[in-house]
């Protein structure tokens, strides 16, 4: 399709909000097709800004932001975290904000209205797992909501099901501009595969560790080449963890629990490469690493994209 002929076709930027565990990241890769976000149910478990691309060749391309869950922060990995939602809010053309389908509107939800309150951005309001409660509570659930900010649009989604997702798609073309593609029609993200085989490592760990845990790991990629001539990629990777005590609960008795992060991720892995992988898989420990501005840039969590 030639778009300088189709005076339709619009192109902008989408950011995805709300607190830890609404769904972001898992209506995100819904909406692409595609796994790019790791997912899990543990808080934190979206850290940087992670980008995507939807292309419609008639209508447009969206290019979503994914966030991380808005908290409070603790550390200064948090308000890196935090850094990114508000940043990210001020670079985009619409903001979804997504929320549970609970018929109250909490303390930090209106904290959340209010700064959304602030922003010329129109918001469309995202009810996700909205395959939880049945169509007779959804509508005491958009009342609430309706109420709680100024939104364009209120759409229920099951970002899980994915019911909802296409009217969503065709809710948020109404709100662009007009306006050429950003990225090849081809592209999906601007993520590398170093970065999302770190990821993918540490959304394996989140699913089979204690709850404590997870917050202070961190993954970094050593090396990662595919061999000659061979469909094979080796893999050699390091789990980061704060504590010696973390160390030993990663590694398990007898090696058992990183060879269950190893096998998982390898799973995966293969899957999104399309080819055989070698993983090789090291625990260390680094102390305090979240509040070190150092290994918050080693660990990929830089302040701006051009760090």
């Amino acid at each position: 399709m030639d778009q300088l002929s189709n005076s339709n076709f619009k192109s902008g930027y989408v950011t995805m909000i709300g607190r830890p565990n609404v769904g972001k990241s898992t209506l995100m890769n819904k909406l692409i097709g595609q796994k790019i976000a790791i997912t899990s149910n543990k808080p934190q478990t979206t850290r940087n800004r992670i980008k995507t691309v939807y292309t419609d060749e008639e209508r447009g391309q969206i290019v979503f932001l994914d966030t991380p869950g808005i908290h409070k922060a603790k550390n200064r990995l948090g308000e890196y975290m935090m850094d990114i939602v508000r940043r990210t809010l001020g670079d985009v053309d619409l903001v979804l904000w997504l929320v549970e389908p609970k018929p109250n509107v909490g303390a930090e939800e209106r904290k959340i209205a209010e700064t959304l309150s602030h922003i010329d951005q129109p918001v469309i309001l995202v009810i996700n797992k909205a395959d939880t409660v049945s169509r007779d509570a959804l509508l005491p659930v958009i009342m609430a909501w309706k109420d709680a900010g100024d939104f364009a649009e209120i759409v229920p989604v099951s970002a899980w099901k994915g019911t909802g997702c296409d009217n969503l798609v065709d809710t948020i073309f109404k709100y662009l501009p007009y306006g050429p593609m950003f990225y090849d029609e081809d592209t999906v993200t601007e993520e590398t595969e170093r970065e999302i085989a770190a990821e993918v490592i540490r959304e394996k760990s989140l699913y089979v560790l204690q709850d404590e845990i997870p917050h202070g790991i961190a993954v970094t990629i050593e090396k990662m080449h595919e061999r000659p001539g061979k469909k094979l990629v080796d893999i050699e990777a390091t789990i980061y963890c704060e504590r010696e005590s973390h160390k030993g609960i990663i590694i398990g008795k007898q090696g058992s629990m990183l060879k269950r992060i190893g096998s998982d991720s390898r799973y995966e892995l293969e899957k999104m490469l399309d080819m055989k992988v070698n993983l090789k898989l090291w625990v260390k420990v680094q102390k305090g690493w979240r509040d070190q501005e150092s290994s918050l840039k080693k660990f990929g969590y830089r302040k701006t994209e051009d760090e």
